[in-house]
């Protein structure tokens, strides 16, 4: 796995709406010891946010998600994104991400998209939706077929169930929302959200353990 992601079991997956949260968010998740985030451009605010995290909380390394087109990854690169992610996985798309020389994770659905990305010299994928393709027992089912490809489930997964997750071979890491709820973020309820991320790190390091 690349550096950035060695030491990281749980990836706050978060949508902005608007640009002022961005900080105070990245920071609660922080301090609560989540400093690696991935923001979805799915919001009119969410390079914006991209580049204020990067700017100036250093500490805090930011990626964009939701990555559709090659326009996006060039516009992320801009804005300071320090890894990219993308739903799923086409060549071109592919291609620009590599070319951007930054940590891709390409999202799978499939056998049969494993085994494209792969080819591409990827090993490390993003599996969406998780719990609707299968959840742990899809996962585990490919732990035998794919020796050496490692995977980070996000879509469906929570404080219930990322333990599950976690427990497996081929999943170092996972993405989520559940610790930073949108009502909290619309509230400006930052102490909840260090409290979430606090016990989110705590499950993420106790399966690391």
């Amino acid at each position: 796995m690349h550096p950035l992601f060695r030491a990281t079991q749980i990836i706050p997956v978060l949508t902005i709406e608007r640009e002022r949260d961005a900080l105070p968010l990245a920071r609660a998740l922080a301090e609560g010891g989540l400093a690696v985030i991935e923001i979805a451009l799915r919001t009119p605010a969410a390079l914006a946010a991209i580049a204020a995290i990067s700017r100036e909380l250093p500490q805090v390394a930011v990626g964009a998600g939701t990555i559709t087109r090659a326009a996006d990854i060039a516009a992320a690169v801009h804005a300071g994104a320090r890894f990219l992610v993308s739903p799923g996985t086409v060549p071109e798309l592919a291609a620009a991400a590599l070319a951007a020389e930054l940590p891709y994770l390409p999202g799978v659905a499939t056998p049969s998209e494993v085994m494209a990305a792969r080819a591409l010299g990827i090993c490390v994928m993003k599996l969406f939706p998780a719990e609707a393709l299968g959840g742990t027992a899809f996962l585990r089912a490919l732990v035998p077929v794919f020796p050496g490809v490692a995977f980070c489930p996000t879509g469906g997964i929570g404080d219930g169930n990322v333990a599950d997750y976690l427990a497996l071979p081929n999943v170092p890491m996972v993405g989520g929302s559940w610790m930073a709820p949108q009502e909290a973020i619309a509230a400006g309820d930052w102490p909840r959200i260090r409290r979430l991320a606090e016990r989110a790190a705590t499950l993420g390091r106790a399966q690391a353990a």
